[in-house]
């Protein structure tokens, strides 16, 4: 088996061939693995970074809402001081009523003790017999046999 020159250079030729085809080959693998990589990245980055928004504003809301209960707990709190005050009011006012209307009713009881002395339960009677004005004066009632001895 001779080799001339023209089977070398076919042998040649087939392994340059074989060789810068594999090169290239090899060379655009190694390009696409290394976009596919760093497409890869970038979807992770892009996942990461929409997780951490979703988690923005889903503390965004909390905050929201919490800030939402403050308010309404704010606006209770006003409303139930507010009703505070008005009782207090209404208790104050009441318990100066009070106050007035039993100074007027000590006047009252104190111009009739005055007055006792000039009354009668005998009416057209000039002999003054004492009158029952309340259940507590029952020893100053005029005696019927006092009324029976006018007659």
């Amino acid at each position: 088996m001779e080799l001339t020159i023209d089977t070398l250079i076919n042998i040649a030729g087939l392994f340059l061939s074989g060789s810068v085809g594999g090169f290239v080959a090899w060379k655009w693998q190694r390009r696409k693995m290394k976009a596919e990589a760093q497409t890869e990245e970038v979807n992770m980055a892009q996942e990461v970074q929409e997780t951490y928004q979703k988690m923005l504003r889903d503390k965004e809301e909390e905050v929201t809402d919490k800030n939402r209960i403050i308010s309404e707990l704010r606006e209770d709190r006003d409303h139930f001081r507010q009703d505070r005050n008005e009782l207090r009011e209404r208790i104050d006012k009441t318990e100066t009523m009070v106050r007035e209307l039993q100074e007027q009713v000590s006047e009252n009881k104190r111009e009739i003790d005055m007055m006792r002395p000039f009354l009668c339960g005998v009416f057209g009677c000039k002999l003054r017999k004492p009158v029952a004005i309340s259940a507590s004066d029952s020893d100053s009632k005029p005696k019927k046999q006092a009324k029976k001895k006018e007659q």
